[in-house]
């Protein structure tokens, strides 16, 4: 997968999730020049002004010639306005046009999960194929897909959303409004809801659960969607480590049993903490194209 041009000047990219948004300078080769992030929680309100501040500050020391997002979804296609589950206090904010009001400079919005699919592709462990997943399993859990080296955008531009796939029919309340959604049972908050404990505490057979779930999850969608490859990224996936992947490639392998996905590899991410930064900086690129 490819940017869709050589990128020639630095950008501004910024990743907003539901703990934290980090910003970061970009160079074309995909070094970070620069990382300087703050809490969303924390930020409470006034979180748009401190991600603005954080801009200000990189603008003020690196030359830049456009700004991409990564955003936690749902979202109008382009940015026009974001809704994250896992920031209440924006509903229906209209992130793009004011960053760039805020900020002066062309500005693409993309979903996280999805800018981290793009990252995947140019500078990660999908460097060699044309059909993968992308997952992050962290404090919410999210999803994309790159289907014949496209990422695929559905109607609106949210295509994707793997967290939402029902892995426990009737099971948990979902912050999406459904029950029984792997985010209900898999995602960071969903697990320290159910233990009364940090996730990175989780007992090795919370561990073992939740990577059967996210197992369950994508083993659904292999044998639809006829990909091979998923790319897991996240605190609580990397956070459990080799067992949590052992365990979710044999639950999906046992689930998608077509000829054509038995090989089905649920894998980490190949970008390390990176991959939202890169994937917002590609998105940033590609709006320039």
């Amino acid at each position: 997968m490819t940017v869709g041009h050589s990128p020639s000047a630095n950008c501004l990219a910024l990743d907003i999730g539901g703990t934290k948004a980090e910003a970061s300078v970009v160079s074309p080769t995909g070094e970070l020049l620069a990382r300087e992030r703050v809490s969303v929680a924390e930020a409470g309100h006034h979180l748009f002004d401190d991600i603005t501040s954080l801009l200000s500050s990189l603008q003020d020391r690196f030359s830049v010639e456009s700004l991409g997002v990564a955003c936690a979804g749902p979202m109008a296609r382009g940015g026009e306005w974001v809704s994250p589950l896992n920031i209440p206090q924006w509903r229906q904010f209209p992130l793009a046009a004011e960053l760039a009001r805020s900020t002066g400079l062309p500005t693409a919005v993309e979903g996280d999960v999805r800018a981290i699919a793009l990252a995947e592709g140019v500078f990660g462990a999908a460097t060699k194929l044309k059909n993968y997943a992308s997952l992050v399993v962290s404090t919410g859990v999210g999803g994309a897909l790159v289907l014949d080296g496209r990422l695929l955008d559905g109607d609106s531009g949210n295509g994707g959303h793997l967290g939402h796939i029902n892995v426990v029919p009737d099971g948990r309340q979902c912050s999406c409004g459904a029950k029984g959604c792997l985010e209900a049972h898999a995602s960071g908050w969903a697990i320290a809801e159910q233990t009364g404990a940090s996730p990175a505490d989780a007992s090795p057979e919370v561990r073992h659960q939740t990577a059967v779930y996210v197992g369950r999850g994508l083993g659904t969608l292999a044998s639809v969607l006829d990909f091979n490859h998923c790319f897991v990224a996240g605190s609580v996936a990397l956070g459990y480590g080799d067992d949590f992947f052992t365990t979710a490639t044999t639950t999906a392998r046992s689930m998608a049993t077509m000829h054509y996905s038995t090989s089905l590899v649920i894998a980490p991410s190949g970008l390390g903490d990176t991959g939202p930064l890169l994937g917002a900086a590609l998105v940033g690129w590609r709006g320039r194209s």
